[in-house]
Parts: C-alpha cells; sequence; structure tokens
C-alpha cells in the first residue's frame, strides 16, 4: 500500500510539474480521414463519459436521465465498427466518482466493463474540475469587466491558480479509474478521449456572443489544454491511447457563425447544451476515436 501510494505522489508531482509550465502546447493532430464501416466485428465496447459523451439535447435523446443521444460519437463509432455488443453509459454530469456509485437511474459506470469488453473509451474529469460553475462564474464576471480578466484574477486570488490545482488533484482520479478499466478488462484496448476546443484558440474572444472578458478567453483556453494534457498523461501512465478531439476542432469553436461552429455557446442555435458539442462536433469526436482505432497499440 505504501508503494502505491507513493507512486501517486510521484504522479501527482510529475503532472503539476507539466501543468505550471509557462507554455503549454495543445496535443498535434490533423483532420481525421473519413471511416467505413468493419475491423470490429465480434468486439465488444463499453463508452464511459460525461455530457461530452451522452450529447445532451442532441436528437434522437434515448436516456432522459443521462441526457444522452443516439447519434454521440461512441453511437457513431459502434456503428461504423459494426461491433457486436455496444454498451454506453455516459451520463450528463458524471464526474469520476460515479465510475463506482450510481447516478439517479445510471447504475455505476463501470459495471458495463467486463472481462469480455475488447475496448473502452473514457472521457472525464471536466466535471471533478468543475466545469459548469467555472463558465457560470467567468460569465458572471465577464459582465462586470468586460475588457479585463476578472476570471483569471478570481482563480488566481490566492496566490496560485485554482484551475490548475483542480486539474492536478483530479490526476490521481483520473488514474484510479484507468486501472479499474484494466483490472476488470484486462485484455481491453482502453482509448481516454479529451475534450475539443471550446473557444478560439488564437485567444481572440466574442463578448458577449460568449460573455467571458477578453483577456479570460486566452486564460480559459489555456485551462482546457491543461486538462487535456493531463488526461495524455495519465493515459501514457496506464498504457491506454489518448485520443486528441481539441486538434480536429480548432476553427469550429462557440465564437464561430452556426453553420461552422461545432461546440455551442451559452444560447446554442442548434440542438445541444449550452458549452457543449452539437451534433457535428460529436461526429469530430467519432472520427478522431476511429482515426485513433487505425493506430497501432503501443504507438501513441
Amino acid at each position: 500500500m505504501q508503494g502505491e501510494a507513493e507512486r501517486r505522489r510521484r504522479r501527482a508531482v510529475s503532472v503539476g510539474a507539466a501543468l505550471g509550465g509557462c507554455v503549454l502546447v495543445a496535443a498535434s493532430a490533423t483532420p481525421a480521414a473519413a471511416h467505413g464501416s468493419g475491423h470490429g466485428r465480434d468486439m465488444n465496447y463499453a463508452a464511459l463519459g460525461d455530457s461530452y459523451t451522452s450529447g445532451p439535447l442532441i436528437p434522437t435523446q434515448v436516456d432522459a436521465n443521462c441526457a444522452r443521444s443516439d447519434h454521440n460519437y461512441p453511437s457513431i463509432v459502434a456503428a461504423a465498427r459494426e461491433v457486436t455488443a455496444f454498451k454506453d453509459v455516459s451520463c450528463g454530469g458524471a464526474t469520476t466518482e460515479h465510475m463506482w456509485k450510481p447516478q439517479g437511474t445510471n447504475d455505476p459506470q463501470l459495471n458495463a466493463v467486463r472481462r469480455d469488453t475488447d475496448l473502452v473509451t473514457v472521457q472525464i474529469g471536466g466535471n471533478d474540475i468543475g466545469f459548469g460553475s467555472i463558465i457560470g462564474t467567468c460569465a458572471r464576471l465577464g459582465a462586470q469587466d468586460p475588457t479585463g480578466n476578472p476570471c483569471e484574477r478570481y482563480y488566481g486570488a490566492s496566490g496560485f491558480d485554482q484551475l490548475t490545482l483542480n486539474i492536478v488533484q483530479t490526476a490521481p482520479k483520473v488514474d484510479r479509474v484507468l486501472r479499474a478499466v484494466h483490472a476488470r478488462a484486462p485484455h481491453a484496448r482502453v482509448l481516454v478521449v479529451g475534450y475539443p476546443d471550446l473557444l478560439p484558440d488564437d485567444g481572440s474572444g466574442c463578448f458577449p456572443s460568449v460573455p467571458f472578458a477578453a483577456k479570460d478567453f486566452p486564460y480559459l483556453r489555456d485551462t482546457g489544454k491543461r486538462l487535456n494534457l493531463m488526461l495524455r498523461l495519465v493515459a501514457k501512465w496506464n498504457h491506454a491511447q489518448y485520443v486528441d478531439t481539441y486538434g480536429p476542432t480548432v476553427g469550429h469553436d462557440m465564437c464561430k457563425a452556426p453553420a461552422d461552429r461545432w461546440i455551442e455557446p451559452l444560447q446554442p442555435a442548434s440542438p445541444a447544451a449550452p458549452a457543449h458539442p452539437n451534433a457535428k462536433g460529436e461526429e469530430a469526436m467519432a472520427r478522431a476515436v476511429l482515426e485513433r482505432l487505425d493506430t497501432p497499440r503501443g504507438r501513441d
């Protein structure tokens, strides 16, 4: 037990060092190529995750408790690969705790992972760092100081950045999830799915369409990159493959025109939850997952 605790401590220190760097570069990616069906017969696929996985308000909703769509990226991947068995237990509002405990009528998500599971996708951590409250807080503060960086000042008022600390503290939680997945399905291929690009990658803003202060746009962009960097590191430690969904969605953030965006703003124009992927966003994440599945295991 002491050895395991020490390993966790070292991992947390490593994450803190990586996230504390002055410059964070998003995981590089190119737009995924189109994929046909096939390659997945006799495959048992389990999809775990939060609302970015479940696809709230995207037609057709098949689980009201979890705001789950049958056109979210796991459903698209399952159809493209013609998997034999598919269990999507993603649920809006899920945190890492919901891997082990029920969420309304949704069973603990890890219950979907069995010894005969061949593929597991996991997209979790956004709610652990407080995604919903961050959006609400920064929108409220942005209205008070639209040209400044009130959100960054708020989260750094104690002398350190609280959101970076939240990400560091979430790393061992994601680590625990991945170890549990491997324990339940030792031979499964495990993909850790990152989060897409929510705000302009160049740091520009679009107040009041997205009501964040001008100088908070790059701060929040970098917070998203830090979260994805943490997920990439924890995936690597656990012999899982990281799926970059940030790179393929650059240029389709919530500041873009309705026809071009894959992430809806706080007042969506397409069926989707505020600050969440719409149907095109789910399709983009599905392409990224399918591209990763075409990459041999063990190659990052």
